[in-house]
């Protein structure tokens, strides 16, 4: 297979990787002639790749040691430094372009200035204050994506006090079972939000919220549609109007936590993961700037939601100076091009989605290149699951720019895998590890494996993985979720395939890996080959062993508007999977669904679904406030071989 796109003489020679590429061979006397040999060097010497990181970037006085553990977990980074995340955000302030682009579905644009962004993240921090919010304190965000939001987070971290959020499509039970654990201080809400065209009001949840959360002490009210919430501070009261107001930061230790995210949540409640500023601000800063090229001539826009990470890394664009885009709508409404539209009318340089968007904007007919304006456009991130060669190709022919499909997680609250602008791109496959991601791909004994599906592990610590879990004084809830298989190694739970020419191929989560007649097979595969059919919406696979050595694998799909799940349909998925994924994989039964149950941010429900089908009750193998669409668990229990 050829690259779908070769990097240029020009994009070698102007891409930041290569500027720091310069810096460290200044440092270390070393030579570092392409991006491979900077990878090697960055996983060989951790602390001398992420001290280069800290002086490259200017980030200040730092103690002296880099790495005072190499222990996982427990790894001690920067040990005796200070610093907060905010302060690399203020550093660039300007006037000659926002910091903020701000939209919804009405189709308004509104712009946000550097000097807005940090005077209302100050009245905000004031207005904390004046509720006895200090270091360490949370502060819980229940908010679509939103300026608000971003400002909220920002004011919340200049105190040292603790950030999460949850999005507004979770209901009030399913925030709680999340922020619930944190006893946060204050609340910040808003009323509501539209999406596809409807206007959801969220009043009735803020209210169950306030009742599930004794801790609170305010709660502060965003107007997005009108509605009431009485006993509420409301958002005008923390415009600072016409005051130009400095934000002050508070020093904190290099592992103090920023925000806490959380797990998925389909079994029991989601674990907080806690993130230290410095690790944080070290990862994004490396992501942002040397992996995705991303400086402050850009627009930086990332369809997503305060749930998942990839709103705390869009944020992250106002570290390198960048204009960001907050989004509050659907990205098909009201056509499914929309967000080639709002990418148009942003002026967005890099812009980032899903492999479901690009497929249902493929199956549309959609030509985004012909169609809008994105003669700015440089770069689209894709993310959220593997995206199909055949999706990849349909990108570079219809919207005409490189791709930079990343895999990682909340975990690291980053990418472990991704592109880089000084890397070809190969069609279904991630250009490279990110610089300081020890990666590698080993089999259940533990050793390397190439050109084969093999698990993905970290093999040396990474800043930003987490500091802890909430609630996990003793730290063994951290320790099993990820060193339980290979201790002292990060094993991700992700199948991966590590090709010759130093890509690597995601074959979707070990855990549900399909294993016909020992040949095991990842069910992205399947679902790349089959979801490309016009008459499949989405598809579900699940491989279950049964007692006495059977197995059945079933295919779950959602049609098409006006299709029939025919007996010549069904032929042809199995054809289709015999020739583009292989004959063994061939599943046992094609059903039609309901619908594909998805976690909060948008995963397959593989696991749970397989656990359910060897026997497990369907109250214990997931919870139904982790579940996009719960009413769908019960007909998959009658499914039950």
């Amino acid at each position: 297979m050829q690259p779908q796109w070769v990097p240029g003489d020009a994009d070698i020679a102007e891409a930041q990787v290569t500027s720091f590429a310069l810096f460290a061979e200044q440092r270390t006397g070393l030579k570092l002639p392409d991006y491979q040999a900077l990878w090697r060097w960055s996983v060989d010497d951790l602390p001398g790749f992420w001290g280069a990181i800290w002086d490259y970037f200017d980030l200040g006085e730092r103690s002296g040691d880099v790495l005072g553990s190499t222990e996982m977990p427990g790894a001690q980074w920067f040990p005796g430094t200070t610093l907060n995340y905010v302060d690399q955000v203020i550093r660039q302030v300007r006037d000659d372009r926002p910091a903020i682009l701000s939209a919804d579905e009405t189709g308004e644009i509104t712009e946000i200035s550097w000097a807005t962004l940090i005077a209302t993240a100050a009245a905000f921090a004031r207005t904390l204050r004046e509720q006895g919010v200090e270091a360490g304190d949370r502060v819980a965000g229940y908010l679509p994506n939103i300026a608000e939001a971003v400002i909220a987070f920002l004011a919340t971290a200049s105190l040292g006090a603790v950030w999460s959020a949850c999005g507004q499509d979770y209901s009030a039970q399913a925030a709680l079972d999340r922020l619930g654990q944190l006893e946060p201080t204050v609340l910040v809400a808003a009323d509501g939000y539209r999406f596809g065209g409807k206007v959801h009001d969220k009043t009735a949840d803020i209210a169950a919220l306030r009742a599930g959360l004794p801790s609170l002490r305010a709660t502060v009210v965003v107007p997005r549609i009108g509605a009431i919430v009485p006993d509420a501070l409301t958002w005008q009261t923390v415009d600072p109007g016409d005051e130009d107001l400095d934000l002050p930061t508070a020093a904190v230790d290099f592992a103090h936590p920023i925000w806490v995210l959380y797990s998925s949540g389909t079994t029991g409640k989601p674990k907080g993961i806690v993130h230290g500023h410095g690790g944080v601000l070290l990862e994004h800063l490396k992501a942002v700037a040397l992996q995705s090229d991303i400086g402050e001539s850009d627009t930086f826009f990332w369809y997503t939601s305060p749930s998942w990470m990839m709103w705390n890394f869009q944020v992250a664009g106002l570290l390198v100076g960048a204009t960001i885009v907050c989004y509050d709508g659907s990205p098909s409404a009201p056509a499914t091009d929309a967000l080639w539209q709002l990418a148009s009318r942003t002026g967005t340089t890099v812009l980032g989605t899903s492999p479901g968007y690009v497929l249902a904007c493929a199956k549309a007919g959609s030509v985004p290149r012909a169609d809008h304006d994105l003669s700015a456009l440089r770069l689209v991130g894709i993310t959220g699951s593997a995206l199909p060669p055949s999706s990849s190709l349909w990108l570079r022919d219809n919207v005409g720019v490189p791709v930079a499909s990343i895999s990682g997680g909340t975990d690291v609250v980053s990418a472990f895998i991704g592109g880089v602008r000084t890397r070809p791109v190969w069609p279904g496959e991630l250009s490279a590890p990110y610089l300081g991601v020890a990666l590698d791909a080993w089999d259940e004994q533990g050793k390397p494996v190439r050109g084969e599906v093999g698990e993905l592990v970290i093999t040396e610590p990474m800043p930003s993985m987490p500091v802890a879990f909430w609630n996990d004084p003793d730290g063994s809830r951290y320790r099993d979720a990820y060193f339980e298989m290979f201790p002292g190694v990060w094993r991700h739970g992700d199948w991966i395939t590590l090709t010759e020419h130093g890509s690597v191929i995601v074959h979707g989560r070990s855990d549900s890996t399909l294993n016909r007649q020992g040949i095991r097979m990842g069910s992205a595969d399947i679902y790349q080959a089959v979801e490309a059919l016009p008459e499949i919406a989405e598809a579900l696979v699940i491989g279950v062993e049964l007692p006495e050595g059977a197995y059945w694998m079933p295919l779950f799909v959602t049609l098409a508007p006006d299709v029939t799940l025919t007996g010549e349909l069904k032929q042809r998925i199995n054809a289709t999977i015999r020739t583009e994924v292989s004959p063994k994989h061939v599943p046992d039964e094609i059903i039609e669904a309901p619908g594909i149950p998805h976690t909060r941010t948008g995963k397959k429900l593989e696991v749970p679904i397989k656990k359910l089908f060897q026997g497990a009750d369907l109250a214990t193998v997931v919870a139904p406030t982790a579940v996009d669409n719960p009413a769908l668990l019960d007909w998959y229990a009658a499914q039950k071989p």
